[in-house]
């Protein structure tokens, strides 16, 4: 069990949100909050505390006027993910637990409610033994972290009383670390369609090394820290919804989700080693290291949209349901890397990994009963295509698991103080690459929890 980078602090929003890998609809999470996650994720229609600005930010107008609530939350995301091909061991990826704090707070004064927010988007990653034929044969660890997170800053204005508009503007930053073994027959593949380029000096000992058929290429940038990637960004992103109280039992709510702006996530003190098994530039079983920088280029999370609807059916029974759309097509077509070294004379790598994600659909379904003034019970689903292509599928990115089922309790100690607590099982999902992608199957199933403390002011 390790515990992973923490990409928000005590100061954060009230989500609880997977810092980075294995977020679970793509590379989002299925739910910000344990109110809104125990029952599907759907957020849409009702009041579910500062989480709403990472939900629809117009829902946090949907308090009562004068108040303010601060929330603090820790979450735990257990991922379970082994790869596979015949006749390797099954290689079991070491990223079983990532734990994460968060908190925030918003106010409603009169026709406006406010607040502010830091937490992570959610990301992706895995983690591998040296020995493990992820690897490829190179004998070094094979590992992937990427994290985005935000800081958020909305506001909610009621137009009229049934009416509420929102929005709120976040700074973005992203993080990623990467140990990536590729054979040269990988690498080669890349080169004859066009998305390996080298120029340089040091150019000219790339087709003799992708000539050697056991030869391996190795990309290295990552750090030990908790709190960010080795390769980093900042950029912006913003969000717009609006609720609407067609009567006293039902509500609808909708809500748009720009695509980040991110600047280009860069780092130095990277390394590309060049692996010679075969012997093809020199002595067989010579490692030649060049010392450079990388860049990950473009690499952006997606626009989403979304309605869904609250229905209070009795005093004590509400019924949600949501759908959003989620834009992966337009971000993920491929993994855009450059590495410049001044080893080997000069050499300045472009290489780019198709990718092809699928844009998603994904339907939130949920209901919260109150049994007594102070105990609510809530449960859930979360339904979703896997947007991951069986062709580009990577041990290192098995964003893949569909569907979810959700629960939780929320318990009123008081006026002012309640706690709320979900859970969610992912179901084990199965994918399997063709022979000429690699022939790897992956497995890949989650338990994940979240805990939040609220403080009413």
């Amino acid at each position: 069990m390790k515990v992973k980078k923490i990409v928000v602090s005590m100061l954060v929003a009230g989500v609880t949100v997977s810092p980075l890998a294995h977020a679970t609809n793509g590379m989002l999470m299925e739910g910000y909050g344990p109110i809104a996650t125990a029952m599907g994720g759907a957020s849409m229609a009702y009041d579910n505390g500062a989480a709403g600005m990472a939900n629809n930010p117009s829902t946090i107008g949907l308090m009562a006027e004068g108040t303010s609530r601060l929330d603090v939350a820790v979450g735990g995301l257990h991922p379970d993910v082994v790869s596979r091909v015949a006749p390797a061991p099954n290689a079991n990826s070491g990223g079983t637990a990532y734990f994460m704090p968060a908190g925030g707070w918003v106010k409603k004064q009169g026709q406006l409610a406010y607040g502010v927010g830091v937490f992570a988007q959610g990301g992706m990653g895995t983690e591998y033994s040296p020995l493990d034929w992820v690897g490829a044969g190179s004998g070094l660890p094979s590992r992937s972290e990427v994290s985005v997170g935000n800081v958020i800053v909305p506001l909610a204005y009621d137009v009229t009383p049934d009416l509420n508009i929102g929005g709120s503007l976040s700074l973005v930053w992203g993080g990623m670390d990467l140990q990536m073994a590729m054979t040269s027959a990988q690498m080669g593949a890349l080169a004859a369609s066009g998305n390996l380029t080298a120029t340089g000096a040091g150019a000219a000992a790339l087709p003799p090394f992708l000539g050697g058929a056991t030869n391996v290429g190795y990309f290295d940038f990552s750090n030990n820290s908790k709190f960010t990637g080795k390769a980093n960004a900042t950029g912006w992103s913003g969000k717009l919804g609006m609720t609407y109280r067609v009567n006293n039992q039902l509500t609808l709510g909708a809500t748009y989700h720009s695509k980040t702006s991110l600047g280009d996530m860069t780092t130095g003190g990277a390394q590309m080693r060049m692996i010679d098994n075969a012997g093809a530039m020199g002595p067989a079983g010579t490692t030649y290291t060049l010392n450079g920088n990388i860049s990950i280029v473009d690499f952006q999370f997606p626009e989403t949209y979304g309605f869904g609807m609250a229905y209070q059916a009795t005093d004590d029974l509400m019924l949600v349901a949501d759908y959003k759309r989620v834009g992966w097509a337009k971000v993920m077509k491929d993994f855009h890397m450059t590495f410049t070294s001044t080893d080997m004379g000069g050499i300045a790598m472009d290489m780019r990994m198709p990718q092809n994600w699928k844009d998603q659909d994904v339907f939130n379904l949920g209901f919260a009963y109150k049994t007594s003034p102070a105990v609510t019970l809530r449960a859930g689903m979360n339904l979703a295509n896997n947007p991951v292509p069986d062709t580009t599928v990577n041990p290192l990115f098995p964003a893949t698991v569909k569907n979810h089922y959700t629960g939780g309790v929320g318990y009123a100690m008081d006026k002012v103080s309640e706690i709320n607590v979900s859970a969610t099982y992912v179901p084990r999902v199965t994918v399997t690459a063709p022979a000429a992608a690699g022939g790897y199957s992956i497995d890949h199933s989650q338990l994940n929890w979240q805990f939040m403390y609220t403080h009413r002011f």
